[in-house]
This record gives C-alpha cells, structure tokens and sequence, in this order.
C-alpha cells in the first residue's frame, strides 16, 4: 500500500490520574476547556472538552477539514437514556442531541465558527485507520492539511468487562499534510489490534517502533 501523509503537529490529553502513563511530550492541560464558553462547556465531559482544545491548538484559523473518531462516543449520555425509558420516563432533549456521533465537532464549530467540512467516525476499532484514510482523502481534495482527533471517554461500570476501553478517557490529535512534518509509512498489514488514543499517544512519542491496526503504521522520527 503506498500512502503520502505527514504529520505536521500533534496534541494529547489524559486526567491528571493518567497523565504520569505517558511522556508529557505536547500534552494539554489536565484541566480542559478553559477556552469554552461556559454554556457549551457544561454540555461536555472532560474528554469532550479536551477535544475541542486540541482542535483550536491544532487548527487556531478555524479554516482546517476536522475528523474527529471514538469507538464509544459519550456512554454516559447513552446509556441515561436507556435507564430513563427503563423507568417510564422521558428522554432529555439535550441529553439526546449530546449523545450523538458529531456532537462534539457541533460544540467546537459553534464555539469557534468554524465553516469547513466536519465528520465524526466510529468504526468498531478500526478507528485509527479510518482518521488516516479520510484525511489523506481531504487532502487529496486540495486541503493543505485535516486535523484528526481520537477520543475515548469514560466508560460506565454498567459497560466495563464488556467491550474494550483503554481504561481512562483519553485524547490525541494529528495535523495532517501531504509534504510537510513526519512521514507516515506502511509496513506491511497490521495484526488487525484495536489502537486506542493512549496507543497512538505513544507511537507519536517514539515509545513503540509501530502502531498496529488493519495497517502496521511506522512514523519517521524527529
């Protein structure tokens, strides 16, 4: 398979709990959403929150295609609302409208008037190949770069031992471009692993030498 994509910058984000299980290489603040207005703010968990920082620090114009993937989304939201309609009771409108896909990029492009394309990926653990193969296709479109955002929230204990997580909420984000930054290559096929954002955290960080899902995905160092 051959693949021209760059990685011009990159952010990260753990709770402050988290945060020692990683080098602190580009990390944000443990405390995110400080640059949220406060009616938005409130509608976000902290991996939500820490999102949209990331996505300013790597898109400060406003003017970038953004993607932003998570396996899970906001279980929390979700799964209120099915302990709702368990007990006969109605369902929240702003609970509802908050737990789907894209309702984090719709927070960020209120917040930060941003008019280009947005997308919101799941794709039952393939999501990090997803981010890579729909942001070389914006950049094959003719934009200079796509910023690129993979995100676990919490999981509820009602879901954990049932489906994998990497065990905290978590973030990384990728300015993508077709020449300029660290180029990424493909080895061969990768042993079909579900990366998570802690995963990517420390392939961006040198820490591991690949990163494994449906591709084996190397990164030039710095």
């Amino acid at each position: 398979m051959s693949l021209s994509l760059f990685i011009e910058d990159w952010r990260g984000w753990l709770p402050k709990e988290a945060a020692a299980t990683v080098k602190p290489s580009r990390l944000i603040s443990a405390q995110p959403g400080g640059e949220l207005p406060a009616m938005l703010r409130r509608r976000l968990d902290d991996a939500g929150r820490a999102t949209c920082d990331i996505l300013r620090e790597l898109d400060p114009l406003a003017d970038a295609p953004l993607v932003h993937a998570s396996r899970h989304g906001d279980t929390m939201h979700t799964l209120a609302m099915l302990e709702s309609l368990q007990r006969g009771e109605p369902i929240s409108p702003t609970r509802f409208s908050m737990s789907v896909h894209n309702a984090i990029l719709g927070v960020h492009s209120i917040a930060r008037s941003h008019h280009r394309p947005l997308q919101a990926l799941g794709a039952c653990g393939d999501e990090f190949d997803a981010l890579i193969y729909e942001s070389h296709g914006y950049l094959m479109a003719g934009y200079p770069s796509v910023v690129a955002v993979f995100s676990e929230s919490s999981l509820p204990a009602a879901y954990q031992g049932v489906t994998e997580h990497p065990g905290t909420a978590c973030v990384v984000g990728m300015r993508f471009t077709l020449n300029q930054g660290r180029a990424i290559t493909v080895s061969k096929p990768g042993q079909g692993t579900s990366p998570t954002p802690i995963n990517v955290l420390n392939w961006l960080n040198g820490e591991t030498a690949f990163l494994d899902g449906r591709q084996r995905w190397h990164l030039e160092q710095e």
